[in-house]
């Protein structure tokens, strides 16, 4: 693997280390860091100071039974959960998102494909398959978009993204994402917002492809 050179802002690794990073965007977090040593040590880093503010907090006196229900749960049996691992260009928890089972792929035009993998009124994630040489519609965004590249790579005019390397798009950056020569780009892609196409198909076909 190529050196990653784009990782999670201090930010948003703040708010996934806190638990409070909206599920479409902590599972791209998830993803980059199963992949990056550099972001798996900053998430260690902020996770222990978190565990020093829980320790030197001021104790909360809780209702008997709500201890006593919080212990319940506690004791009560696992559940055998699959653990779900790396398989082929898809980390752990993407495999996770997919329940194990490949990617279903559906046509957006021109050989891009993509698979939802969830929706909802907070946000959306989904895989995007970007065959070389083809480039996603010019577009602006409404709101936070994170793109982890899983295979090949994609370049604007904020730079080249490869292998592991995460671009985090807000509403001030518009561009025209191209797919490099070689392998087909794949992309795990996580908004909060709809695209903000600046070309009439697009826009027309945007409700029918959900993005």
């Amino acid at each position: 693997m190529t050196a990653i050179t784009h990782h999670i802002p201090e930010n948003l690794m703040i708010a996934y280390a806190a638990g409070n990073l909206p599920q479409a965007y902590a599972l791209v977090a998830a993803a980059h860091i199963s992949l990056c040593l550099e972001c798996r040590t900053a998430l260690e880093a902020h996770q222990a100071v978190g565990g020093v503010v829980l320790e030197s907090a001021v104790a909360c006196h809780v209702s008997a039974g709500l201890k006593s229900e919080t212990l319940a749960l506690l004791d009560a049996p696992a559940r055998n959960e699959p653990v779900f691992r790396r398989a082929g260009v898809y980390p752990g928890p993407v495999m996770q998102a997919l329940k194990g089972g490949p990617p279903r792929w559906k046509s957006l035009g021109l050989g891009v494909r993509q698979c939802i993998l969830s929706e909802s009124a907070q946000g959306s994630v989904r895989l995007l398959y970007i065959p070389p040489g083809q480039a996603v519609p010019d577009h602006g965004h409404n709101g936070l978009e994170l793109t982890l590249v899983l295979q090949g790579s994609f370049s604007d005019d904020t730079g080249r993204f490869g292998t592991g390397d995460l671009e985090v798009a807000d509403q001030m950056l518009e561009h025209t994402p191209v797919a490099d020569p070689g392998a087909p780009c794949i992309c795990l892609a996580a908004t909060d917002a709809p695209l903000r196409f600046n070309s009439l198909v697009p826009r027309l076909l945007q409700p029918l492809f959900r993005i």
